[in-house]
């Protein structure tokens, strides 16, 4: 399961990242790890931007971005 998918409300754990280059370098830079919790907050009137909660902090993301971020919800 990726990150865009993921319920408001609920949390999960970074499994990996799907990419490479400038976008993955951020989002590791960004506190998104292997590992990470992380708990959707939000999202905004068309599903574009997601709030995220990562590390204490709250992040957006576009769902293209979120899309590299595999999670385990369980």
């Amino acid at each position: 399961m990726t990150l865009d998918k993921l319920p408001v409300g609920h949390q999960a754990t970074v499994t990996s990242l799907n990419g490479e280059g400038p976008l993955m370098q951020r989002l590791m830079v960004l506190g998104i790890l292997e590992g990470s919790r992380i708990t959707m907050l939000r999202r905004s009137i068309g599903g574009d931007p997601l709030e995220i909660d990562v590390m204490g902090y709250c992040l957006s993301l576009r769902k293209a971005e979120a899309r590299y971020i595999a999670i385990d919800a369980a």
